[in-house]
């Protein structure tokens, strides 16, 4: 090859790897609800997508979603949508999947993503049992595919600032505890009676994997989360949050001791079967972190009431999804609120149920998603971390339902001495689904 021959293909590969930086990526969703369209539109606001697919079980809410996707990617096309995530699949023509489903579909609509040879983002917790944890972690792997989990704390501005200025610079001192706790009022207090499924609803296929329950109005949309069947309770949801946002401030990996206590203490009539009251304890060598979450009464810190609390012999630091305050034994305290970025992104003040406070932690994540993406490192709140944190808090649950300690060996990942505690890390799967295991 001539000088000339060498700097035309020069130019021309440069040309080519502009042209596919530039491209759009090509996005799939899984689970059209609530979060599912809030983590789409915030992907849609920081990158260069095509919104390709949507698929639900619900057509209504389906519809739905393809109408706003319409209306919000550049193209204004609007996307094919699906009712079974298989079909969409299929096609294999999709770079990022995002899967906000109920958690009990987590497993399998995760797994097959990256056998299509997708990137994934996925909600928290990664899955219902253990073993479907290690299964995703270890098809993410084998697939080479890049999987951001929805903990999201990890890319909160403000978060992230109180992590650096005050954790990392040793202002606290040692510490020697972490509380963390939801005192939100989220499980409904109500006992409807179950009814027939709507007509736009597949309840055959939203149930899927999970035990068949009779049809209560509480369970779709939104509402599934009062429901052991298709979650971890109260632990899954909010705990998982707190509990990965303390273990990525603190640089920690896996308790060696889970124990929890609590049940159903004071909303004993409702239709809900997850626990109005908890606490559970993850112990590492020289440090707990205890959970508190309670469905009723007053929150000991209305400014903090989902938030952790890290106790220093220098001072205390608390932690929320709205602010942080450092409270240092000596000097004047600091206190710092979330920020919301309305003005950049003025489609945040109208968006229909968007949490506008957090809107900008996932716009972040949703970056560090894609800067991983490019790079085929891993995101910050990486498959296996997901898999740490969920793991916890269903070995919590587990607890709670044993009534004892449980101690884990995480290179055995196995509870240590407890085979009653080990058989818990699976739960049966309703047929004809097959429940993954891993590779």
């Amino acid at each position: 090859m001539d000088r000339r021959q060498f700097f035309s293909t020069a130019t021309a590969g440069l040309t080519q790897a502009a042209f596919a930086q530039d491209k759009p990526r090509r996005v799939g969703l899984i689970g059209c609800g609530w979060y599912g369209k809030c983590d789409l539109f915030r992907l849609v606001q920081v990158a260069p997508v095509e919104i390709v697919s949507l698929c639900d079980v619900d057509k209504k809410m389906l519809a739905q979603a393809a109408e706003m996707a319409a209306t919000r990617q550049r193209s204004k096309k609007t996307p094919r949508t699906y009712a079974d995530y298989r079909e969409m699949l299929k096609e294999k023509d999709l770079d990022i999947v995002l899967i906000a489903t109920p958690d009990h579909w987590h497993a399998l609509s995760m797994i097959a993503a990256v056998e299509a040879g997708a990137d994934v983002y996925c909600q928290k917790p990664i899955s219902v049992d253990v073993i479907e944890a290690q299964a995703m972690l270890a098809a993410a792997r084998k697939g080479k595919r890049v999987v951001q989990i929805g903990t999201q704390r990890r890319s909160t501005p403000h978060i992230i600032e109180a992590r650096d200025r005050f954790l990392k610079e040793g202002k606290l001192g040692k510490i020697g505890l972490v509380e963390i706790c939801c005192y939100y009022h989220m499980r409904n207090p109500s006992n409807p009676p179950d009814t027939k499924p709507p007509e736009n609803l597949d309840y055959e296929m939203w149930t899927g994997p999970a035990p068949m329950r009779p049809y209560n109005p509480l369970t779709h949309p939104g509402s599934w989360r009062l429901f052991m069947e298709y979650c971890n309770g109260i632990v899954g949801d909010m705990c998982i949050h707190m509990f990965d946002m303390t273990r990525w401030m603190l640089d920690l990996g896996w308790p060696k001791r889970i124990s929890s206590s609590g049940g159903i203490l004071v909303q004993t009539t409702a239709k809900a079967n997850t626990t109005d009251t908890q606490t559970a304890i993850f112990e590492y060598d020289d440090l707990k972190v205890v959970w508190q979450h309670r469905t009723w009464g007053a929150p000991p810190d209305p400014k903090y009431p989902w938030a952790a609390i890290f106790y220093g012999e220098k001072g205390t630091l608390k932690v929320s999804v709205m602010s942080y305050d450092f409270i240092p034994e000596k000097g004047d305290p600091v206190h710092r609120d979330v920020s919301y970025e309305l003005e950049q992104y003025p489609e945040d003040k109208t968006e229909a149920r968007l949490e506008k406070h957090v809107a900008p932690a996932i716009r972040y994540h949703m970056k560090d998603f894609l800067a991983a993406i490019d790079s085929r490192g891993k995101p910050v709140a990486d498959v296996e971390q997901g898999y740490i944190s969920t793991a916890s808090c269903i070995l919590a649950n587990n607890a709670l339902r044993l009534g004892r300690t449980l101690t884990w060996d995480a290179a055995r990942t196995q509870v240590v001495g407890d085979e009653e505690a080990n058989r818990l890390l699976r739960r049966p799967y309703r047929r004809p689904w097959i429940h993954p295991a891993p590779v």
